[in-house]
Protein backbone atom coordinates (compact mmCIF):
# COMPACT_ATOMS: atom_id res chain seq x y z
CA UNK A 1 0.00 0.00 0.00
CA UNK A 2 1.19 3.36 -1.10
CA UNK A 3 2.17 5.96 1.97
CA UNK A 4 -0.13 8.55 -0.25
CA UNK A 5 -3.40 7.64 0.28
CA UNK A 6 -5.59 8.19 -3.08
CA UNK A 7 -3.87 11.27 -4.16
CA UNK A 8 -2.20 9.85 -7.13
CA UNK A 9 -5.41 7.29 -8.71
CA UNK A 10 -7.31 8.97 -11.43
CA UNK A 11 -4.05 10.90 -12.56
CA UNK A 12 -1.62 10.44 -15.24
CA UNK A 13 2.34 9.98 -15.35
CA UNK A 14 3.79 10.00 -18.73
CA UNK A 15 7.89 8.78 -18.78
CA UNK A 16 10.16 8.02 -21.23
CA UNK A 17 12.33 4.76 -21.09
CA UNK A 18 9.89 2.67 -18.83
CA UNK A 19 10.40 -0.96 -19.66
CA UNK A 20 14.08 -1.81 -17.46
CA UNK A 21 16.05 -0.37 -14.79
CA UNK A 22 15.15 3.01 -12.69
CA UNK A 23 12.47 4.14 -15.16
CA UNK A 24 10.68 0.07 -14.48
CA UNK A 25 11.15 0.93 -10.89
CA UNK A 26 9.72 4.22 -11.31
CA UNK A 27 6.42 3.03 -13.20
CA UNK A 28 6.12 0.11 -10.57
CA UNK A 29 5.76 3.08 -8.00
CA UNK A 30 3.64 5.42 -9.37
CA UNK A 31 0.81 2.18 -10.39
CA UNK A 32 1.38 0.99 -6.49
CA UNK A 33 0.25 4.32 -5.78
CA UNK A 34 -2.88 4.37 -8.11
CA UNK A 35 -1.61 6.51 -10.48
CA UNK A 36 -2.28 5.29 -14.57
CA UNK A 37 0.68 5.08 -16.65
CA UNK A 38 2.18 6.16 -20.41
CA UNK A 39 5.57 5.16 -20.62
CA UNK A 40 7.93 4.28 -23.57
CA UNK A 41 9.83 1.86 -25.09
CA UNK A 42 12.89 1.70 -27.71
CA UNK A 43 12.02 -1.21 -29.74
CA UNK A 44 11.41 -4.33 -28.04
CA UNK A 45 7.15 -4.01 -28.48
CA UNK A 46 5.73 -6.73 -27.51
CA UNK A 47 8.07 -7.05 -24.19
CA UNK A 48 6.87 -3.16 -23.40
CA UNK A 49 2.76 -4.09 -24.00
CA UNK A 50 2.80 -6.95 -21.88
CA UNK A 51 4.46 -4.91 -19.28
CA UNK A 52 1.44 -2.80 -19.98
CA UNK A 53 -1.02 -5.92 -19.42
CA UNK A 54 0.98 -6.66 -16.49
CA UNK A 55 0.33 -3.56 -14.63
CA UNK A 56 -3.21 -3.35 -15.84
CA UNK A 57 -4.31 -6.93 -14.07
CA UNK A 58 -1.52 -6.14 -10.89
CA UNK A 59 -2.82 -2.85 -9.89
CA UNK A 60 -5.72 -1.84 -11.60
CA UNK A 61 -4.69 1.12 -13.44
CA UNK A 62 -4.65 1.86 -17.12
CA UNK A 63 -1.19 1.22 -18.74
CA UNK A 64 -0.34 1.95 -22.74
CA UNK A 65 3.11 1.79 -24.44
CA UNK A 66 4.10 3.75 -26.83
CA UNK A 67 7.62 3.61 -29.25
CA UNK A 68 9.39 6.51 -28.84
CA UNK A 69 13.17 7.29 -30.42
CA UNK A 70 15.05 9.37 -27.73
CA UNK A 71 17.33 10.67 -30.45
CA UNK A 72 14.22 12.55 -32.45
CA UNK A 73 12.73 14.65 -29.79
CA UNK A 74 10.65 16.52 -32.07
CA UNK A 75 8.67 13.38 -32.30
CA UNK A 76 7.20 14.08 -28.54
CA UNK A 77 4.69 15.83 -30.46
CA UNK A 78 2.97 13.14 -32.04
CA UNK A 79 3.36 10.78 -28.91
CA UNK A 80 1.65 12.94 -26.82
CA UNK A 81 -1.41 13.25 -29.55
CA UNK A 82 -1.47 9.57 -29.09
CA UNK A 83 -1.64 9.72 -25.28
CA UNK A 84 -4.60 12.06 -25.56
CA UNK A 85 -6.61 9.35 -27.40
CA UNK A 86 -5.74 6.94 -24.57
CA UNK A 87 -6.02 9.16 -21.39
CA UNK A 88 -7.69 11.97 -20.78
CA UNK A 89 -5.26 14.27 -18.37
CA UNK A 90 -1.14 14.19 -17.73
CA UNK A 91 -0.12 15.38 -14.72
CA UNK A 92 2.98 13.83 -14.29
CA UNK A 93 6.13 13.98 -16.96
CA UNK A 94 9.42 11.84 -15.96
CA UNK A 95 12.53 12.37 -18.67
CA UNK A 96 14.29 9.11 -18.17
CA UNK A 97 15.33 6.90 -20.87
CA UNK A 98 18.61 7.39 -21.86
CA UNK A 99 20.81 5.99 -24.99
CA UNK A 100 23.45 3.32 -25.15
CA UNK A 101 25.95 1.52 -27.32
CA UNK A 102 26.68 2.83 -30.35
CA UNK A 103 24.57 5.72 -30.05
CA UNK A 104 27.31 7.14 -27.85
CA UNK A 105 30.65 6.10 -29.05
CA UNK A 106 32.66 8.98 -28.89
CA UNK A 107 30.67 10.44 -26.07
CA UNK A 108 31.61 7.90 -23.97
CA UNK A 109 35.37 7.98 -23.30
CA UNK A 110 38.04 9.81 -22.18
CA UNK A 111 38.19 13.60 -22.86
CA UNK A 112 41.28 13.52 -25.21
CA UNK A 113 38.92 10.73 -27.02
CA UNK A 114 35.24 12.41 -26.93
CA UNK A 115 33.71 13.00 -30.65
CA UNK A 116 31.29 15.48 -31.69
CA UNK A 117 28.72 13.00 -32.72
CA UNK A 118 28.58 11.08 -29.76
CA UNK A 119 28.33 14.24 -27.49
CA UNK A 120 25.77 15.42 -29.54
CA UNK A 121 23.61 12.37 -29.64
CA UNK A 122 24.21 12.32 -25.51
CA UNK A 123 22.93 16.07 -25.16
CA UNK A 124 20.11 14.96 -28.01
CA UNK A 125 18.96 12.17 -25.68
CA UNK A 126 19.07 13.95 -22.07
CA UNK A 127 18.68 17.61 -22.87
CA UNK A 128 16.66 18.32 -25.59
CA UNK A 129 14.01 15.29 -25.51
CA UNK A 130 13.90 16.32 -21.44
CA UNK A 131 13.06 20.19 -23.00
CA UNK A 132 10.71 18.62 -26.38
CA UNK A 133 8.73 16.40 -23.56
CA UNK A 134 8.37 18.77 -20.58
CA UNK A 135 6.55 21.35 -23.63
CA UNK A 136 3.88 18.86 -24.68
CA UNK A 137 3.63 17.96 -20.93
CA UNK A 138 3.03 21.09 -19.80
CA UNK A 139 0.54 21.68 -22.00
CA UNK A 140 -1.86 19.18 -20.77
CA UNK A 141 -1.10 20.06 -16.80
CA UNK A 142 -1.99 23.73 -17.28
CA UNK A 143 -5.48 22.05 -18.74
CA UNK A 144 -5.84 20.23 -15.20
CA UNK A 145 -4.65 23.06 -13.16
CA UNK A 146 -1.17 21.83 -12.93
CA UNK A 147 1.60 19.35 -12.53
CA UNK A 148 4.80 17.71 -11.67
CA UNK A 149 8.12 17.24 -14.30
CA UNK A 150 11.01 15.41 -13.29
CA UNK A 151 14.27 15.06 -15.33
CA UNK A 152 16.28 12.10 -14.38
CA UNK A 153 20.59 13.14 -13.46
CA UNK A 154 23.57 11.95 -12.39
CA UNK A 155 26.17 12.94 -9.76
CA UNK A 156 28.64 12.27 -12.87
CA UNK A 157 27.99 15.60 -13.11
CA UNK A 158 29.51 16.88 -9.83
CA UNK A 159 32.17 14.33 -9.59
CA UNK A 160 34.72 12.80 -11.62
CA UNK A 161 33.73 9.35 -13.04
CA UNK A 162 36.07 7.17 -15.89
CA UNK A 163 34.68 7.93 -19.34
CA UNK A 164 31.84 10.11 -18.06
CA UNK A 165 32.78 13.33 -19.12
CA UNK A 166 30.29 13.74 -21.37
CA UNK A 167 27.18 12.29 -19.77
CA UNK A 168 28.16 13.93 -16.94
CA UNK A 169 28.49 17.70 -18.61
CA UNK A 170 25.17 16.88 -20.67
CA UNK A 171 23.49 16.49 -17.05
CA UNK A 172 24.83 19.29 -15.84
CA UNK A 173 22.91 21.23 -18.59
CA UNK A 174 19.58 19.53 -18.09
CA UNK A 175 19.69 20.27 -14.43
CA UNK A 176 20.34 23.98 -15.76
CA UNK A 177 17.92 23.77 -18.17
CA UNK A 178 14.97 22.44 -15.46
CA UNK A 179 16.07 25.10 -13.10
CA UNK A 180 14.89 27.25 -16.04
CA UNK A 181 11.66 25.40 -16.71
CA UNK A 182 10.82 25.69 -13.13
CA UNK A 183 10.77 29.76 -13.25
CA UNK A 184 8.38 29.65 -16.13
CA UNK A 185 6.58 27.19 -15.16
CA UNK A 186 5.60 28.38 -11.92
CA UNK A 187 3.04 30.35 -12.44
CA UNK A 188 0.95 27.62 -14.02
CA UNK A 189 1.19 25.86 -11.26
CA UNK A 190 3.65 23.28 -12.68
CA UNK A 191 6.68 21.97 -10.60
CA UNK A 192 10.03 20.94 -11.81
CA UNK A 193 12.85 18.99 -10.04
CA UNK A 194 15.75 16.75 -10.74
CA UNK A 195 16.47 13.78 -9.15
CA UNK A 196 20.17 12.70 -9.22
CA UNK A 197 21.36 9.35 -8.69
CA UNK A 198 24.32 7.86 -7.78
CA UNK A 199 25.86 4.73 -9.16
CA UNK A 200 22.81 2.84 -9.58
CA UNK A 201 22.38 -0.55 -10.40
CA UNK A 202 20.92 -1.36 -13.91
CA UNK A 203 21.65 -2.73 -17.35
CA UNK A 204 23.31 0.66 -18.21
CA UNK A 205 25.88 0.52 -15.82
CA UNK A 206 26.58 -3.10 -16.38
CA UNK A 207 27.45 -2.31 -19.72
CA UNK A 208 30.01 -0.02 -18.60
CA UNK A 209 33.63 -0.98 -18.88
CA UNK A 210 34.69 -0.49 -15.56
CA UNK A 211 31.24 -1.93 -14.13
CA UNK A 212 32.87 -3.94 -11.18
CA UNK A 213 35.29 -1.42 -10.46
CA UNK A 214 32.43 1.09 -10.15
CA UNK A 215 30.58 -1.04 -7.86
CA UNK A 216 32.74 -2.11 -5.56
CA UNK A 217 34.33 1.44 -5.19
CA UNK A 218 30.84 3.16 -4.72
CA UNK A 219 29.84 0.16 -1.82
CA UNK A 220 33.40 1.10 -0.29
CA UNK A 221 32.48 4.71 -0.04
CA UNK A 222 28.87 5.05 0.70
CA UNK A 223 28.41 5.11 4.68
CA UNK A 224 25.91 2.82 4.03
CA UNK A 225 27.83 0.27 2.26
CA UNK A 226 26.05 -0.24 -1.05
CA UNK A 227 25.17 0.56 -4.41
CA UNK A 228 22.04 2.56 -5.06
CA UNK A 229 19.09 0.47 -6.29
CA UNK A 230 16.31 1.72 -8.80
CA UNK A 231 13.79 1.49 -6.03
CA UNK A 232 16.18 3.96 -4.74
CA UNK A 233 15.31 6.58 -7.35
CA UNK A 234 11.82 5.52 -7.56
CA UNK A 235 10.45 6.85 -4.43
CA UNK A 236 12.53 10.10 -4.37
CA UNK A 237 10.31 10.23 -7.64
CA UNK A 238 6.52 9.77 -6.07
CA UNK A 239 7.64 12.08 -3.45
CA UNK A 240 8.23 15.14 -5.48
CA UNK A 241 5.16 14.27 -7.45
CA UNK A 242 2.66 14.63 -4.32
CA UNK A 243 1.06 17.33 -2.40
CA UNK A 244 3.72 16.74 0.27
CA UNK A 245 6.53 18.00 -2.24
CA UNK A 246 4.12 21.20 -3.03
CA UNK A 247 6.35 23.42 -2.78
CA UNK A 248 9.73 22.15 -3.59
CA UNK A 249 10.49 23.34 -7.47
CA UNK A 250 13.90 23.77 -9.16
CA UNK A 251 15.60 21.59 -6.94
CA UNK A 252 17.93 18.66 -7.65
CA UNK A 253 17.24 16.22 -4.85
CA UNK A 254 20.35 14.03 -4.61
CA UNK A 255 20.04 10.35 -3.93
CA UNK A 256 23.44 8.94 -3.76
CA UNK A 257 24.21 7.03 -0.65
CA UNK A 258 26.48 10.03 1.16
CA UNK A 259 28.90 9.24 -2.03
CA UNK A 260 29.74 12.78 -3.11
CA UNK A 261 30.30 14.56 0.42
CA UNK A 262 33.08 11.86 1.65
Amino acid sequence: MSCYNDEFKGKTLVISGGTRGIGRAIVLEFANAGANIAFTYNSNKEMAEEQARELENKFGIKARAYALNILEPESYKDLFLQIDEDFDRVDFFISNAIISGRAVAGGYTKFMKLKPRGINNIFTATVNAFVCGTQEAAKRMEKVGGGSVISLSSTGNLVYIEHYSGHGTAKAAVEAMARYAATELGDKNIRVNVVSGGPIETDALRAFTNYEEVRDATAALSPLGRMGQPTDLAGACLFLCSSKASWVTGHTFIIDGGTTFK
